[in-house]
């Protein structure tokens, strides 16, 4: 039978005191060994010395070592471990196992590894980190992903990829093949779509082909979810609905997970890539989009059906549940196509996009620089049809009228019928899964764009939004029932308020009214208002 740890290591311990000579060719200290009084409740030892009383053991039989044993086994062991550090001090260390293999061995671990998950392991110590930047490790995924560069045309003005490689051997720095590597993979299609883009819209201020590139270069998403139990489930977009600037993905759970146990969720931006052979694909660069840590993230429900309750974590997120239990039964992403393709490709795994600041020329000679000139691209829709489009200009507030920091301004006046408009249709948003489907009413997809006066985008916002009942009536013009819509984050409040009709069966939008922070106008336009 094989012997326990519990009497394996007394035994090997006695074995290592009598033969000090260590594995390594050295000599431990000889140690004393001490006894130990019994406490209450122990006898004494035999004549074996093995703590046998009964005298069945003759005195030939080898004794045990002495074990300061008793009847709480965490002293036994805390004892055991005091033991084992006195008597092999050399291979008591706090060091990390991984980190004492040689070089060598590390770097052929890391052979195998991608671009991206090389990227990852560099963040993890001062050594990885330095292993990371091997130029013989680079050189062999510049190889796989881009093949041998037996010809290449002359490098141009500003093409800083050929520039490098056309570089002497001798004057390359260490990690010359990953440099190689980020900017041929970053650079080689980003002057093809960034020409692409240069085509805006004047109604929204957004680039017209953002879609058609989007689906040409193959960018797809992904959604990490990090349980608390450290589980990792990867899910894919299950439908992609396209509008003019904006995109909704939903990602159907095929897990059985509760919204309790997640910790995190990150979205990731995806270049799918298309080779020849499907078992030679390989994982595609993924661009960290967005990391919400739910322990943090204040969310609230908004919504119901008959089947799923809808929780609103932050704009662009949005947890629907079944009715009744805790699992989740769809994730809902909204994105808005303001930089959308930057974020989506120029993102690290650990670290999103940011976009560089270009601040506008100033104007000392216009008093109120900074708080005229807005326009608005304004929908209210669904995963299927548009509710509300509305593109409104020369929005603007005064000095006067700046009031608990927040710059105002009023797109649809309540007190102006004129202004006020209809919806096409009733406020719903119809959801699907696999196997079910329905519609949550009072509930729809908000998209809006603030250009500033030189018509770049200051605020750019896709979330899910909701209407709210009044018992106070809004307007005394329009008879039915009144309700207000709120949209509220860090970056600026929307307020509108509606009227149902019930002879038209439609809504009527009586007032819209932007709120930004006068700290973001003062930081774009530099001015102290």
């Amino acid at each position: 039978m094989a012997a326990g740890r519990g009497a394996f290591l007394p035994s090997y311990l006695e074995g290592l005191r009598r033969n000090p000579t260590t594995n390594c060719g050295q000599t431990a200290p000889a140690r004393p060994l001490t006894f130990r009084k019994p406490g209450p409740g122990e006898r004494e030892p035999g004549p074996g010395g093995n703590g046998q009383t009964d005298g069945k053991r003759g005195k030939n039989q080898p004794t045990a070592a002495p074990c300061s044993f008793s009847r709480n086994g965490r002293r036994w062991r805390e004892t055991r471990i005091k033991e084992y550090k006195a008597d092999f001090p050399q291979m008591v260390t706090k060091e990390n196992l991984m980190e004492r293999l040689p070089s060598e061995v590390l770097l052929k671990i890391l052979s195998y590894l991608d671009a991206s998950s090389l990227y990852c392991i560099s963040q993890v110590s001062k050594t990885f980190h330095q292993l990371a930047y091997d130029d013989v490790i680079w050189h062999k995924i510049y190889m796989s992903d881009f093949g041998n560069p037996t010809w290449r045309p002359q490098p141009e003005a500003g093409d800083a990829a050929l520039e490098v490689d056309s570089v002497p051997v001798e004057r390359r720095s260490a990690s010359h093949w990953k440099k190689m590597h980020f900017r041929i993979a970053t650079g080689q299609d980003v002057k093809t779509w960034r020409r692409e883009m240069r085509d805006v819209c004047p109604i929204t201020g957004l680039p017209r082909r953002t879609e058609c590139v989007l689906r040409n270069l193959n960018v797809s998403w992904e959604l990490t979810v990090c349980c608390c139990s450290g589980l990792e489930i990867t899910m894919e977009p299950s439908r992609v609905h396209f509008f003019q600037s904006s995109a909704i993905v939903h990602f159907s759970a095929e897990h059985v997970l509760r919204c309790n146990q997640i910790r995190t969720i990150q979205l990731y931006g995806v270049r799918k890539e298309t080779q020849k052979s499907p078992s030679a694909r390989r994982p595609g660069w993924r661009s960290l989009i967005l990391d919400l840590d739910l322990s943090t993230c204040n969310g609230w429900r908004f919504g119901s059906d008959n089947l799923v309750r809808l929780r609103h974590l932050q704009p662009g997120v949005t947890i629907a549940t079944w009715r009744g239990q805790d699992t989740i039964a769809f994730i809902m992403v909204t994105l808005h196509f303001h930089q959308l393709l930057e974020k989506s490709l120029l993102g690290s795994p650990v670290c999103p996009y940011s976009e560089p600041a270009a601040l506008p020329p100033e104007d000392n000679s216009d008093p109120e620089f900074g708080l005229h000139g807005y326009s608005l691209h304004f929908v209210l829709h669904n995963t299927g049809t548009e509710i509300m489009s509305g593109n409104f200009r020369q929005l603007c507030c005064r000095k006067g009228q700046i009031q608990d920091g927040l710059v105002e301004l009023r797109v649809i006046d309540l007190n102006n019928l004129s202004e006020h408009r209809s919806l096409s249709g009733n406020i719903k948003l119809p959801w699907k899964s696999e196997s079910l489907e329905g519609s949550v009413e009072n509930c729809c997809i908000m998209t809006l764009t603030l250009l500033d006066e030189f018509q770049k985008p200051f605020w750019c916002v896709s979330s899910s939004i909701f209407i709210l009942g009044t018992k106070w009536p809004l307007i005394v013009d329009y008879g039915g029932e009144h309700f207000l819509m709120h949209f509220y984050e860090p970056e600026g409040h929307v307020k509108m308020k509606l009227v149902w009709l019930e002879e038209q069966k439609q809504f009527f939008v009586v007032s819209l009214v932007l709120y930004v922070p006068v700290a973001k106008v003062n930081e774009r336009f530099s001015r102290a208002y």
